[in-house]
């Protein structure tokens, strides 16, 4: 696993305006950035690959959003979780992924255990290029499911990640298991 500071994906354009003056950027917008993050080829081919986890790099996003390169060596995954209030956009920029995610608005807090309903299951393969753009509460998971290809993504997330909930599931019984908040990730 790696984690390195922040490169820009991109030349940022000049601006006197603040951070805060800037208005936050929408799902569109993310969605956009990482669509250009991805075809670098310069910047997909700078991630350091390990055969053994995830590496990732911090990018500068839009508007100070949140933004990662991430390589996925041959089958692993996220596991459930979400983003919490944070909205987020992610594309495959080499190999192809698979993101499982419920279609289905859960209750964000006061809950350990739910029975989800019949036909709330949606699956999307992502390959190379593909990519797609998420609200608040987005409960999914990411996985490389190639037996011997790694894959590289580009997610950003606006505001930056507060916190992503991680769940286990068995059947229809989704099962909140953790928080993480940022300091957990240092």
């Amino acid at each position: 696993m790696s984690v390195s500071s922040p490169v820009p994906a991109s030349p940022a354009p000049a601006s006197a305006a603040s951070a805060a003056d800037t208005a936050a950027p929408t799902q569109a917008e993310l969605l956009d950035f990482v669509r250009r993050a991805a075809a670098d080829a310069e910047l997909i081919a700078s991630l350091p690959l390990d055969p053994e986890g995830r590496t990732w790099v911090r990018l500068q996003g839009p508007g100070g959003s949140e933004a990662w390169l991430i390589g996925w060596p041959p089958g692993t995954g996220t596991g459930w979780h979400d983003h919490a209030d944070s909205v987020g956009a992610f594309v495959t920029a080499a190999g192809e992924l698979k993101e499982n995610a419920l279609a289905a608005r859960l209750p964000t807090d006061g809950w350990k255990t739910l029975e989800l309903s019949e036909g709330v299951d949606r699956e999307r393969r992502l390959p190379t290029g593909k990519g797609r753009a998420f609200g608040q509460h987005h409960v999914h998971e990411v996985l490389n499911e190639s037996a011997d290809r790694h894959a590289v993504s580009v997610h950003a997330y606006y505001p930056p990640l507060p916190q992503i909930r991680r769940y286990s599931r068995t059947g229809p019984t989704l099962r909140l298991e953790q928080v993480e908040r940022p300091q957990d990730w240092q």
